[in-house]
């Protein structure tokens, strides 16, 4: 599995990658090939404010639905439109053109709170 060393990484499979005051977000090489082919996704409202751990998005594939949580405390402010039309880029491209939203963090410390890519490793064994 692809686990970058230079993102966060939660439990339930989100990747984080602070970019300033904003992280942007998609699912992890691992969860796309958990859920295999990508069908729709449902993408979070913009200017939500959402907490951490808070469900946001929902990724739909041929075998399952997965929630997708706010790795963070934070508001959207920005979506990834070209998945409407081609869902299938978190599975083609889960750490480029496949993330999935941006929040603004409310707190750059909860990020403490994430894991890193050794950790993430450790968890998917």
């Amino acid at each position: 599995m692809n686990v970058p060393d230079d993102l966060l990484y939660t439990e339930t499979h989100e990747w984080i990658r602070r970019e300033g005051d904003n992280v942007r977000v998609g699912i992890t090489d691992h969860a796309q090939s958990e859920l295999t082919d990508v069908v729709y996704v449902e993408l979070p409202k913009m200017d939500r404010q959402l907490n951490a751990r808070e469900s946001i998005a929902v990724v739909e594939s041929v075998k399952a639905a997965s929630d997708i949580y706010a790795p963070v405390k934070g508001t959207v402010v920005e979506v990834n439109k070209a998945l409407e039309a081609d869902p299938g880029l978190i599975n083609r491209e889960p750490y480029g053109q496949g993330w999935i939203f941006v929040l603004k963090i409310d707190n750059a410390d909860d990020l403490k709170q994430l894991k890193d890519a050794t950790a993430y490793r450790k968890q998917i064994g």
